[in-house]
């Protein structure tokens, strides 16, 4: 394809993803929300495969495109309206079950940059070495967050389809 082609097919490929993001955002449905949202990152993956940047791409079509509106999706699936009353006392039960999370993450996090500090700086030399070099054998933490997230959100819808079968 020629430069104008190609500029075309970019041109084309913005506007679809801008109208994608307006309609995720001014829509009033949740619903179309959430599938406005995975359009946007599909589209987005199709322009970092065109900018030649296939990993960027595969993380957005996986997270973005796929995780996240699934998790949106089975959320709003399982909620259900609330009272004043009864979300003044369910925001309260999760805060006091749920306080020492953010303890626990920002405590893991410290760990994790101190056992790993100097994987996380890219030694020289690895401006000629490929991303999968310096993916899989120089940044591998971030392929194990990447998984991490995976399983998490993989593990949260798991938990929302178990809680909606019990009530």
């Amino acid at each position: 394809m020629d430069a104008n082609g190609q500029a075309i097919v970019n041109g084309i490929l913005l506007t679809a993803a801008v109208i994608a993001t307006l309609w995720t955002v001014m829509t009033a449905r949740l619903v179309y929300a959430a599938i406005g949202l995975a359009l946007t990152s599909a589209i987005i993956t199709v322009l970092m495969f065109i900018m030649k940047s296939p990993l960027a791409g595969v993380f957005e079509l996986s997270v973005c495109a796929g995780l996240i509106p699934a998790v949106f999706l089975t959320a709003i699936s399982v909620a259900r309206q609330l009272t004043a009353e009864t979300a003044a006392v369910s925001a309260r039960d999760q805060i006091r079950r749920f306080w020492p999370l953010p303890v626990i993450v920002v405590l893991a996090g410290i760990v994790l940059l101190t056992l790993t500090g100097p994987a996380l700086k890219a030694p020289s030399g690895t401006e000629e070495a490929g991303v999968r070099v310096v993916l899989w054998n120089i940044r591998h933490i971030d392929v194990l967050g990447q998984i991490v997230i995976l399983l998490a959100g993989a593990f949260a819808v798991i938990i929302f389809l178990k809680e909606s079968r019990n009530e």
